[in-house]
């Protein structure tokens, strides 16, 4: 595992896009704060692929858990706070406050969803294996948090994660990806 982490934090110190988020880390201030999923597995399927970079990415998640402040407007204003501090990269920042997702879910997805008791917990809930991942800059290094290992990011095998998402959300995911990323291997649902 240390040996992938090695490759992982390689590859995506490459990227300008992760680059400039983690150069300016210490500027998006929020608790438990992670640069999360699709950014993090597209920039190494780039790399692995030999496509630019920037190639299919189209947007950035960042996940904070704040359970002091279950609030939207607070939520809305570090998003607004940090899409300006991002503005030069031309992506869409996505920020979201895994504390209060359970208020959400419900009414956006169908079902209801237990509250997150951690940034770590969520992250381990995302669509696939290989997006289940975030990065946090700490002193020493970039440290990586990934529940199911990273050998299916850097095997460039998509899996499904089912602890929270439907088979119509990760099959809609699987068809955006194989038209921009089509070496991909797809694990059936």
């Amino acid at each position: 595992m240390a040996r992938e982490e090695d490759l992982l934090r390689s590859i995506l110190a490459r990227s300008p896009i992760v680059a400039t988020v983690v150069d300016r880390w210490p500027q998006i201030g929020l608790p438990d704060c992670w640069l999360v999923a699709g950014c993090l597995a597209q920039t190494v399927w780039n790399d692995v692929f030999g496509l630019p970079a920037t190639h299919g990415i189209s947007d950035i998640d960042l996940v904070y858990f704040d359970g002091a402040d279950l609030s939207q407007e607070t939520e809305a204003g570090h998003a607004e706070r940090i899409r300006a501090l991002f503005a030069d990269l031309g992506l869409w920042i996505d920020v979201k406050n895994e504390a209060r997702v359970h208020i959400w879910y419900a009414e956006k997805f169908g079902n209801t969803l237990a509250p997150y008791v951690s940034t770590e917990d969520a992250i381990a809930t995302f669509p696939t294996t290989a997006t289940a991942i975030g990065v946090q800059p700490r002193p020493d290094r970039l440290h990586v948090y990934a529940p199911f290992g990273l050998s299916d990011l850097l095997g460039l095998i998509v899996r499904p994660n089912k602890k929270q998402i439907t088979q119509a959300i990760y099959d809609a995911k699987v068809k955006r990806w194989q038209a921009r990323w089509p070496g991909l291997r797809i694990v059936a649902w």
